[in-house]
């Protein structure tokens, strides 16, 4: 994730950061999960030694002040130090005000209905309290109108693959966490079992509300809990989305699909003095609600899930906020200053690690990308590759999702790729496995299993190897839209960030040439960028990956 310098929107004076990004047209080795992206900085390194005081490097003008410097960090900080330094940021932005361009009416009344009684937070992509736009415009709104605050999610639980104990578990311990912060600041939280449309718009009438802020999300089933939540709402309460999930919101950063990053990057980077600004903090509220929430008994909710259980949860990653702002601190303090040469090393701690955090909402990127910036300075190009992956590219596949239907489809590539796709389809394959065969991990390739177990048991397979795992999918089925529907998959009952954007288009680029370029035309890929393994052992200790990971019966 990334960071910036510039610490609220009083400040005009874009940052390094924004020159940096502006400068940079440069081209991916990795796409999957923002945090473990990888691109390559030549063009820009290559800038800066031609032109040695470049803008990234300017005094700001007379129109544009100088921020104080930041007083320097100590080489050696005791661990938490983050969590405070956090608090002490959104104490000084109390006052800072909401930027009414991260939020947009779906319906069609805009004023709250008279003689409510509380304002509700329908909370479904963003699982956190603090540093959560949505979060900050209920309770302001509810604080205009001398009203309580509450906070919903709904809990429906599909009959699918993908419903594993992995997400859910990892999902409700961190709403557990929201729940208790909710209840120290007198807020009330209330877990609703059962689809949106079905269940929300009868708990806004019951407890008379008079508003219903939400967050956003691109994908089509969050899209149409929105409109079935939105036909059945009482037409006199007002229903918002607020985009507390990307930095400049999605619907302001572009109208359209975008290409690539090529063409996001300069409409991005332009917002970001706008939208990349400190937190005000959620406060206790001020209002209490006259009837007490249903009381949430979390281990037997969890128990009572009809998911896979087989799939279960990794040691590594503890669910929700604290221990996510955990993980970025040592990600500043150990791991940033080897990201920028060692992400593409499987073998490597370089990378943030932060994506399941990010994904389940614990984390705002924005916080991350803050504190990137301002703490890991001595990082060097590490902080300026980061940034890159958190705002340019993860922020395109939000674009993707919203404004491409057929995002998780071969119907949804560019034509290009399409007809390439559909030229080779018929190309005999070096190898076939059937779906069960990719997912127990039984193929020729020891570094394909050794990923494919990584991801199985651990829940995170690195993003390098991603890339390198879907393409070999590609090559190893008998059709592209196999390919695609094993990949996604895979990838979305085994990743603990699955079931979101990075996850949709880091498939559909490795696939299906999203954002990217057509290459020279090969058997099966046609013009596809190809992958192989010689090309991995250029890349790391191929052997040392394969020791740790091939499982042992293979």
């Amino acid at each position: 994730m990334f960071h910036c310098i510039w610490r609220s929107s009083h400040s005009s004076a874009p940052g390094p950061l924004v020159r940096f990004l502006a400068l940079s047209n440069h081209r991916p080795t990795s796409v999957f999960c923002c945090p473990t992206k990888a691109f390559t900085w030549r063009a820009i390194m290559s800038h800066n030694k031609r032109k040695a005081s470049s803008s990234a490097a300017k005094e700001p003008s007379a129109k544009q002040p100088k921020l104080a410097p930041m007083k320097e960090e100590k080489k050696e900080r005791a661990e938490g130090w983050l969590q405070e330094h956090v608090r002490q940021q959104r104490a000084e932005e109390k006052d800072m005000k909401f930027n009414k361009k991260r939020l947009r009416f779906v319906s069609d009344t805009e004023k709250i209905k008279q003689g409510s009684e509380g304002v509700l937070y329908w909370m479904s992509r963003d699982h956190r309290v603090q540093d959560n736009w949505a979060m900050v415009h209920a309770q302001r709104l509810a604080v205009k109108e001398n009203l309580p605050l509450h906070v919903c999610v709904c809990l429906l639980v599909p009959k699918s693959e993908l419903s594993t104990l992995r997400h859910y578990s990892f999902m409700l311990k961190g709403l557990k966490e929201v729940a208790k912060k909710c209840s120290s600041l007198n807020i009330q939280f209330h877990l609703l079992r059962g689809s949106a449309g079905d269940v929300l718009p009868g708990f806004v009438s019951d407890r008379s509300l008079g508003a219903v802020v939400t967050d956003f999300s691109p994908l089509r089933e969050p899209l149409q809990w929105l409109e079935d939540v939105k036909k059945k709402l009482p037409k006199d309460v007002p229903l918002i989305q607020v985009d507390a999930h990307n930095i400049v919101p999605c619907w302001v950063a572009s109208p359209k699909l975008e290409y690539s990053a090529r063409t996001i990057r300069g409409k991005i980077t332009k917002l970001l003095p706008e939208f990349l600004t400190q937190f005000p903090p959620v406060e206790k509220h001020p209002y209490t609600a006259s009837g007490a929430a249903k009381p949430v008994d979390w281990d037997k909710t969890l128990a009572s899930l009809q998911v896979d259980r087989t799939v279960g949860e990794p040691e590594w990653a503890t669910p929700g906020t604290k221990a996510g702002m955990a993980m970025l601190e040592s990600f500043i303090d150990v791991r940033l200053k080897q990201f920028d040469t060692k992400r593409n090393d499987p073998n490597a701690a370089a990378l943030s690690q932060l994506s399941p955090w990010i994904r389940f909402g614990h984390l705002s990127a924005q916080r991350v990308a803050l504190q990137v910036e301002r703490s890991g300075k001595s990082a060097g190009h590490s902080v300026s590759s980061f940034i890159e992956e958190l705002v340019v590219r993860r922020e395109l596949t939000d674009n993707f999702c919203f404004y491409n239907k057929k995002y998780d489809s071969v119907e949804g590539a560019y034509e290009w790729a399409q007809k390439t796709l559909k030229d080779h389809a018929k190309d005999k394959r070096p190898y076939l496995y059937t779906r069960e065969q990719l997912e127990k991990a039984k193929t020729h390739d020891k570094l394909w299993n050794g990923a494919q177990y990584q991801m199985v048991t651990e829940g995170k397979m690195h993003g390098f190897l991603r890339m390198y795992w879907a393409k070999k999918i590609l090559e190893w089925t008998s059709s592209p839209e196999e390919a695609l529907s094993i990949a996604l998959y895979l990838n979305d009952r085994y990743e603990l960030d699955g079931q979101d954007p990075n996850g949709f288009v880091g498939c559909m680029w490795s696939i299906c040439g999203i954002h990217d370029q057509g290459w020279a035309e090969r058997p099966v890929f046609g013009k596809i960028r190809y992958m192989n393994y010689k090309g991995c052992l250029r890349k790391f200790d191929v052997a040392r990956f394969e020791k740790k990971y091939t499982p042992k019966n293979l």
